[in-house]
Parts: structure tokens; C-alpha cells; sequence
């Protein structure tokens, strides 16, 4: 290189601020990027309560309340939440917590829980100035439910039901006998599930150990695998339930973590669930009445609900899958004794409503508890999701070696 040329290189090389090639450039700055949200602030009385959020750009949102439990619902496009851990926590005013997160590809959601009923004044979105980033900005007031309820009725707003993308199922072919096995990793989006005081994330939790399990079932060629989430996506209980019905499932795993406040004391260890329609127990009871509020946590209109979710219980008079989902149950307690902490009554049943498909059996397993310092550090160790999984694992197959057994005789 000559003296006269490194010269130009390197004046060439300030210019661009010595980054990228020009070609690697383009591309990255051809990816449009999602607007963000930058702060939250709330402010007011019981009377009347500002609610705020910066962004990085103005984009249009909708909004509008439900009830029981009272509540404000901000529907925008997918955006960055870019907030503190514990943003959301804080009562003020007529906001008694808000959360937010994706409800959905290309849409995310917060949810205000209001101290009762309320009336959107205002919700608008301001354009950045010299000064001030761009503001969503939603004025609250207090009403009586009367009032609230007139309104509800009366509002023609936007349509509130989701239509969440769910996964593609691995395509069967004609000829093919593997069963089908529906991973569930519950939470997701807005629903974070439980929180653990050092910030991990049931949803997080979940949906690594669901990959890892997925991973172990494919790898043994027996099984066609799939997920009703494999990101952090929001997905209604009856969406995932009909997930697993539409497809065929053969077996439907559903995957969580537990949580209790220190005034309830401390549990540890794994538990996996039933369906029934009265809960084992009154720690089932809360357990179940906490994960079948995952609808109304995102903001979802349940009034809508067709009859076949309403009269669930009906179906499940077909004794067989709950035969079935009981024998799936004890084979997996059965396996996680080797290699996880069990909980001192470790097969239980309860009304989760993710379980109610009358025609697939359907586990929900509790991997531990997120409160308990020493569940918390299993959860979150590679090593034992991988040994954990691989449990999961030979309960499947304990439980389709006489189906599997019974096919390979009949192709012989």
C-alpha cells in the first residue's frame, strides 16, 4: 500500500467512523427497528389519575376498560418496553399496578388494574418536541359502576378478542404413527407468571426447560413434538387448549413454576397436576384460581367464550383420558424422583383450565417453586433442566411403549 493511499484509507476510515463495510451497514440499518418505551410516570388522586409513557416514536393505540376486575386496556403495536425490573408495582391514584408485554406478533399490550370503576377521559399521543420525547399520554377519572356499565355497553370500540399466532405443527405424513405431544410452557407476553425477588421470570423459566424437554423428545425419533408458544408470546388458556385438540395431540404437557408470599410460609419441590372439578387440596385450590386468571390478567373480554370452554366439565365425564392423564401423572412423579426435588404431595388435582381438553390427556407439571431460594437455583441450572428433562422424557415413553409397541407389531 502506498503512502498516498493509506492516506485516503484512513481518511476514509474517519469519515465512516471506522465501523462496519459499507454492504454489512445497509443491511442493518434496512431492518426497521420497533419504537420503544422509554419511562413511565403516573400521577393524580383518587379522583383523577394521569398515566404517561415516553416513546421513542408516536404511533396509534387504542384504548378501552373492562370489569371484573375493573381494569384499562392499552392496545399498541409490538414495541420495546425498555423499563426497570419492578416498573409497574407501585400503586398511585386510581392505578393500583399496571403491567405490559406481547400479547401477539406485531402487537403488545398494558393493562392498568384500577382501584374501581373508571372512565378514560382522555388518550392521546403527543408528537416529540425540541425537549420531550414522544408521550402517550391516558387521563383517568373515577365513576360509579352504573355508569361504567352503561358505557361498557354502549362502547363500539375496537374489536377485543386476539387472534395470537400460534406455531406451525410438524407437518405428519400419511404414513407416519408417532403421536403427537404438545409442550405447553405456560405465561408468556404480558403474563409474566411468577416473579422470583431476584428477577428471574416464570415465563423465562418455562420456556427453556419446554426447549430442553422438546430437544430430548425429538431426539429419539419416537414422537413429533410441538410447542404453543416458543417465544415470549401471550397465549389465551382456550387457544392453547384448542392448540392441542385441532392438531390430534396424543399427550398435552403443560409447564410451570410455582410462587408463594413469604406470609404463607415456604414450599419447595416439584408437583404435577390433574384436571378435576374439586382441587386436592386448598394449596391446589389457590394454585389453579391463580393460573386460570392468565386471561384476565392480559385484558381479555371472557364474556365471549364459546360454549364448548363453558360446559368443559360436561365432556369430561369421557372416563378414559382422565384415566389416562392420572397414569401419565404418577409415571412422571415416578421419574422425577431420581433427579428432582419432589414437593411432599407431589400428584395433586385442581380446575386448571388449560387441562380441559376432554379427548388428550393433559398434565400440568410444577417444576418448583420461584419463592424458595434453593428451587430457584435447580430451576435456573442447565445441568439439572437437561437431567429434569430427560426424566419427563422416560415417563413418555413408559407411557406410549405399549401404543409404540403395538404399531412396530403390526408394520412387522
Amino acid at each position: 500500500m502506498t503512502g498516498r493511499t493509506l492516506a485516503i484509507f484512513v481518511v476514509l476510515a474517519a469519515l465512516l467512523g471506522g465501523a462496519l463495510p459499507a454492504g454489512q451497514a445497509q443491511a442493518e440499518s434496512a431492518v426497521p427497528s420497533l419504537p420503544s418505551v422509554t419511562a413511565v410516570r403516573v400521577g393524580g388522586d383518587g379522583q383523577k389519575t394521569r398515566f404517561i409513557m415516553d416513546l421513542s416514536q408516536k404511533f396509534d393505540f387504542a384504548a378501552f376498560a373492562l370489569a371484573d376486575p375493573y381494569r384499562v386496556v392499552l392496545d399498541l403495536p409490538q414495541v420495546a418496553f425498555h423499563l426497570p425490573d419492578k416498573a409497574g408495582e407501585q400503586a398511585r391514584g386510581l392505578v393500583k399496578a399496571f403491567r405490559y408485554g406481547l400479547i401477539m406478533q406485531g402487537g403488545s399490550r398494558v393493562v392498568l388494574d384500577t382501584t374501581g370503576p373508571v372512565k378514560v377521559e382522555k388518550a392521546f399521543v403527543l408528537e416529540a418536541t425540541a425537549d420531550q420525547p414522544a408521550r402517550l399520554v391516558v387521563d383517568l377519572a373515577t365513576t360509579d359502576r352504573s355508569s361504567f356499565m352503561r358505557a361498557l355497553t354502549l362502547d363500539n370500540g375496537p374489536e377485543r378478542r386476539m387472534s395470537a399466532k400460534l406455531p406451525d405443527v410438524p407437518p405428519k405424513a400419511a404414513d407416519d404413527p408417532r403421536p403427537l405431544i404438545v409442550l405447553d410452557p405456560g405465561h408468556g407476553g404480558i403474563d409474566q407468571g411468577a416473579r422470583a425477588a431476584s428477577g428471574e421470570l416464570e415465563k423465562d423459566v418455562v420456556l427453556q426447560f419446554a426447549t430442553t424437554l422438546r430437544a430430548r423428545l425429538e431426539a429419539s425419533g419416537k414422537y413429533r413434538v410441538a410447542m404453543t408458544r416458543s417465544d415470549d408470546t401471550f397465549i389465551p388458556l382456550s387457544e392453547r387448549v384448542r392448540f392441542g385438540r385441532s392438531h390430534g395431540a396424543s399427550l398435552f404437557i403443560s409447564i410451570h413454576c410455582d410462587s408463594l408470599p413469604k406470609s404463607e410460609g415456604q414450599a419447595e419441590g416439584a408437583t404435577v397436576y390433574t384436571l378435576s372439578e374439586n382441587a386436592s387440596d386448598a394449596e391446589a385450590a389457590r394454585l389453579a384460581e391463580a393460573e386460570n386468571k392468565a386471561d384476565v390478567i392480559a385484558g381479555v373480554d371472557l364474556t365471549a367464550e364459546p360454549d364448548d370452554v363453558a360446559n368443559i366439565l360436561v365432556d369430561l365425564a369421557q372416563r378414559e383420558t382422565k384415566t389416562y392423564s392420572a397414569q401419565f401423572a404418577r409415571s412422571v412423579v415416578g421419574e422425577l424422583k431420581s433427579t428432582a426435588r419432589l414437593h411432599k404431595h407431589p400428584l395433586k388435582s385442581a380446575g386448571f383450565k388449560v387441562l380441559t381438553a376432554p379427548d388428550v390427556p393433559s398434565v400440568l407439571v410444577e417444576l418448583g417453586y420461584m419463592s424458595t431460594k434453593e428451587d430457584l437455583k435447580l430451576l435456573t441450572n442447565t445441568g439439572w433442566q437437561a437431567k429434569t428433562a430427560a426424566a419427563v422424557g422416560q415417563a413418555v415413553d413408559q407411557f406410549f411403549a405399549p401404543r409404540l409397541a403395538r404399531g412396530s407389531a403390526r408394520a412387522n
